[in-house]
């Protein structure tokens, strides 16, 4: 693969990402189209017809969707990247491509009064004077995304998806795009799936008022994300129901902890057979299709790498830690310090008045604009790191030489700027199975499930998974179930009962 092609893939993989009629049952379903990971062949694709007739809903009671065939608009699967999907806006519908995005709330698309973003040229822009059943709405409001913002304003109008059509839908026209970010993505917009509660400007998200306008019978969606890169659909996406065709055994459920994202608590992490001992008592975890990648803390993503071989940039500051304090924090974590006040014993971080400062090193800029941290010191947050991996260390009775060899081989394998490091594909075999511990069920993803291939044959290049990012307390720090892990694991986003329910799919 060429070099710039890399590039690309890169940077789509870094993207924040992210229909049919109704059957009898108001059952909406939408396909995902797959295609295969060849750049030259995108453009070729054509959108497939599901046949699928039968599905169940979340209690688990099978019924009929109805005889005649599904009008499936198909997302298509755009180097395992972006899954995106075609509705209509206005009356007569313009038609727009969209991530359907849990991970967000709001739906904009470009306007044709973007007039200065050269992303705006490269998609479909809508036109208010076009349709009939425009409202004027002009207040202003902006949007940040990991590796973009988008700002404009709010209008009303219907929305069509599939057949299905939700009314007086507010939305946001975008008049400026100024990342490369959209200038390079095959999709025009975003619909978000998330809760209100994150909603810019408090608008009533699609899926609310697909509910409450009675479009849909029972109150879930659900996601199956198809992997296999030789298979021509990529997935579904269910709105209403789930399809018992994608998932085998039973879904487990989990309950919501915060309403926003689809926020709950994720148990304890292991690499192979061990535990990291970053979450054994617990940490925040969100799941979002609108994004690729498993996004985590930089402390955990970089064992990870490690235990991979995955190769990432070398942090100067995490190898000064080693060198310079790394018997200093040994003997301060032997002698009894709790880990969180060994950086700042050590003089390398200080105490505000509510807590130990550090860097939080920001891979992914947060949806939300958060404030300024008050201490940026980046010797600081490499030694919280080396503090997280030595205390692990100590727990498995390592000796000091041995802890701080690993230590300084952890440093080696921090990811880099974007959070994607590369892996050597002939090594796959031999990597461990990386385990999520959900509601004390262990789900497990294998090197081949985790790992992400691109081009073919010696130009084959494999990216890690897992990429890191730093989400500062009180909403951090905080995990993120992108699209790697909802493609081993069937998801349903049960809305009606604040809950979140994992199957293994098929």
């Amino acid at each position: 693969m060429e070099r710039k092609h890399l590039c690309a893939a890169l940077l789509l993989w870094a993207i924040v990402c992210f229909v049919l009629p109704v059957s009898s049952d108001n059952l909406l379903r939408v396909g995902l189209k797959k295609q295969p990971l060849d750049v030259n062949s995108i453009n070729a694709a054509r959108v497939a017809r599901l046949q699928d007739r039968y599905g169940k809903n979340v209690n688990g009671i099978e019924k009929k969707l109805g005889d005649s065939d599904l009008d499936v608009v198909s997302l298509k699967n755009y180097l395992d990247a972006q899954y995106y999907g075609e509705i209509g806006v206005g009356s007569p519908p313009q038609k727009f491509k969209v991530i359907f995005d849990t991970g967000s709330s709001n739906l904009w698309v470009p306007s044709s009064r973007c007039y200065f973003s050269i992303a705006c040229w490269f998609h479909s822009k809508y036109k208010a004077s076009k349709s009939t059943t425009y409202t004027r709405n002009g207040e202003s409001c902006s949007i940040r995304y990991g590796t973009g913002s988008i700002s404009g304003h709010f209008s009303q109008d219907n929305v069509q998806v599939g057949d299905l059509v939700v009314k007086d839908q507010v939305f946001i026209e975008a008049t400026r795009e100024p990342s490369i970010t959209f200038i390079i993505a095959k999709f025009d917009g975003i619909l978000g799936l998330g809760f209100q509660e994150i909603s810019v400007g408090n608008a009533t998200p699609v899926w609310y008022n697909m509910v409450g306008q009675g479009l849909v019978k029972e109150q879930v969606f659900s996601f199956w994300i198809n992997r296999d890169a030789t298979a021509k659909e990529g997935g579904e996406l269910v709105f209403g129901g789930v399809n018992s065709n994608h998932f085998k055994g039973n879904h487990t459920y989990v309950p919501l902890t915060q309403k926003g994202y689809w926020q709950f608590n994720m148990g304890d992490f292991l690499i192979g057979n061990a535990s990291t001992g970053v979450c054994a008592g617990g940490c925040a975890a969100i799941v979002d299709s609108g994004t690729s990648l498993l996004a985590g803390p930089t402390t955990v993503v970089t064992q990870i790498n490690h235990a991979i071989g995955a190769e990432g940039i070398v942090s100067m500051e995490c190898k000064t830690i080693v060198s310079q304090y790394g018997e200093m924090i040994w003997n301060l974590l032997v002698s009894g310090v709790k880990p969180d006040q060994v950086c700042s014993q050590a003089g390398l971080c200080y105490f505000n008045g509510a807590q130990h400062v550090s860097s939080n090193i920001r891979t992914v800029v947060e949806r939300e604009t958060e404030g300024s941290s008050v201490g940026e010191a980046p010797l600081c947050t490499a030694c919280e790191m080396a503090v997280v991996w030595m205390q692990n260390q100590l727990k498995q009775k390592e000796t000091k030489e041995r802890v701080l060899e690993y230590v300084n081989q952890l440093c080696e394998k921090l990811p880099s700027p974007m959070g994607e490091s590369v892996i050597d594909c002939s090594m796959i075999s031999a990597m461990p199975n990386i385990t999520f511990t959900i509601k004390d069920k262990a789900y497990v993803l294998t090197p081949e499930q985790y790992i992400l291939k691109t081009g073919e044959g010696i130009a084959t290049i494999c990216i890690s998974g897992f990429a890191a990012l730093d989400v500062p307390p009180p909403r951090g720090p905080l995990w993120i179930l992108g699209d790697v892990f909802m493609g081993v694991y069937h998801t349903v986003f049960d809305y009606g009962n604040s809950r979140l329910g994992f199957a293994e799919a098929v």
